[in-house]
């Protein structure tokens, strides 16, 4: 069996920079255009001579995904995809004080032949589908609420001519059509796919969770290998606990980390915070962190947390959601009831 060899790919919007070979001062450096053509001459590049490579390149968006989406189907290449932090972090542990390019390519080869391979999964193609449409969603509505500000801001003085305002109401009314026709073509396309269909439906049945916020927690978890476990979840989430502490004397209180999806997170605010209010297990839940001590806030982001692993267990086991599995209510009444006899 032929030797796998480790390769480091650097994507910009142009170009892609491959770095092969040894050490750095002997690294081989191939430049290829990002285009269609480009990306069929890497491939055969890489390829060449039946050798087989160990790719690995950073997440970085829909510049890297149609090299992403090309390469894991070609034989002879497996593929890493790696988390941009982490690249950047083994970077400065192996002392890299300068950034280029070039340098970025063997540093990605470096981490490929040092750090433990992972493999990238592909995702479906519905699942890219909604992937897309839901991240083209997303920015619709910070656009939307931007130009409902701005309305706001206009019809509180005089000053503002009328023809500033009917602008800003034909952009609003525009975006309110785009977002509709985008969110009946994600409906379409979970309807067409079984295993979106029953996901969606499970997460229909949490209260809290609407369509919109289902369609962007769904085609952001859609993206995630199946064999994930539920604290890779979170940490995809960026929902993990940070803890800083340094001897005796230097005790942060623990955050989130937030080193993760934070269109995820977004997504599983307000659900969170709904459900907070109206859900009886997650509100138990909430106020039961209260009256421990915990600050609203942090109550709330563990109501996300806690959410999460509710989704989780709801894909895993193909089953609606049940709050009693999340925080039964009878565990908190007999916490209340000994508390009282206290």
């Amino acid at each position: 069996m032929s030797k796998v060899e480790c390769c480091g790919l650097e994507v910009s919007a142009r170009e892609l920079l491959v770095a092969l070979g040894g050490k750095q001062e002997e690294s081989v450096l191939r430049r290829f255009a990002n285009t269609a053509a480009g990306r069929k001459e890497l491939v055969q590049t890489l390829t060449r001579g039946g050798r087989r490579v160990s790719v690995c390149l950073e997440a970085t968006g829909l510049y890297g995904l149609e090299v992403a989406l090309l390469l894991s189907t070609a034989e002879g290449i497996e593929l890493m995809v790696a988390n941009p932090r982490a690249v950047r972090n083994f970077a400065r542990a192996m002392m890299r004080r300068s950034k280029t390019d070039e340098l970025d390519a063997v540093v990605l080869r470096e981490f490929a032949e040092r750090m433990e391979f992972r493999a990238w999964v592909r995702p479906s193609a519905a699942a890219l589908a909604l992937w897309g449409i839901a991240r083209r969603l997303g920015a619709l509505a910070e656009e939307h609420a931007a130009e409902k500000n701005r309305m706001h801001a206009a019809c509180l003085t005089g000053a503002i001519p009328g023809c500033v305002r009917r602008s800003i109401a034909r952009m609003l009314r525009f975006q309110e059509r785009e977002m509709e026709q985008l969110r009946a073509e994600a409906r379409e396309r979970i309807a067409g796919d079984a295993l979106l269909r029953r996901r969606y439906e499970m997460l229909r049945s949490v209260t809290g969770i609407g369509e919109v916020s289902a369609l962007q927690i769904l085609a952001e978890l859609c993206m995630l290998p199946e064999d994930r476990d539920v604290r890779q979840w979170v940490a995809f989430a960026g929902l993990d606990p940070r803890q800083y502490s340094s001897g005796t004397s230097v005790h942060q209180r623990p955050r989130i980390s937030k080193v993760g999806n934070r269109r995820l997170r977004k997504a599983l605010f307000m659900p969170a915070l709904v459900a907070s209010r109206r859900e009886p297990h997650l509100r138990g839940f909430y106020q039961h962190l209260l009256e421990r001590g915990k600050k609203k806030k942090p109550a709330l982001v563990a109501v996300e947390r806690k959410l999460l692993h509710a989704i989780y267990g709801m894909f895993r086991n193909q089953q609606n959601y049940d709050g009693n599995r999340v925080f039964p209510l009878a565990t908190r009444n007999i916490q209340v009831a000994t508390a009282n006899c206290r």
